[in-house]
């Protein structure tokens, strides 16, 4: 894991990358689905061939998840990612066996006017397969501090 990064680290531009993937199971679709998103193309492995997605299907909020846990891991703020928005777009479904990983580019950094120990730092996320496939793309702003 890299070292803790604060706002003055930080410059548009900047990409992270994670250095580890996070590989996507059957049973971890499944379990995830039973408990946060039951809806059969996330369930049933059989009835799931018969929908919109012809195979059973991550549910976009685990691949977020995976998204997320890779992005704290690879996108250290010194503070955490507190939360200030987020876009979200699942271009193509998480499959069984999808090794996840994640490209976050700085994409803006605003300086708190009123706190000036303060700033918000938005970024893009791109969330790839094993094979190129974007999974997730996430435009996301977090509130970081100076040193």
């Amino acid at each position: 894991m890299n070292a803790k990064l604060y706002l003055d680290d930080l410059t548009v531009g900047d990409v992270f990358e994670s250095s580890q993937d996070y590989e996507i199971t059957e049973e971890e679709i499944i379990s995830f689905a039973k408990q946060y998103d039951p809806q059969v193309f996330h369930l049933e492995v059989e009835e799931a061939k018969e929908t919109f997605f012809q195979g059973l299907a991550g549910s976009g909020w685990l691949t977020a998840a995976v998204s997320m846990r890779l992005t704290v891991l690879f996108l250290p703020l010194a503070d955490g990612l507190i939360g200030a928005g987020v876009d979200l777009k699942w271009p193509s479904p998480t499959r069984a066996g999808d090794l996840l990983s994640v490209t976050i580019t700085i994409t803006d950094i605003k300086p708190s006017k009123s706190k000036p120990q303060q700033g918000i730092v938005s970024y893009e996320t791109i969330t790839k397969n094993q094979h190129g496939d974007i999974r997730q793309v996430t435009n996301a702003r977090v509130l970081a501090f100076k040193k």
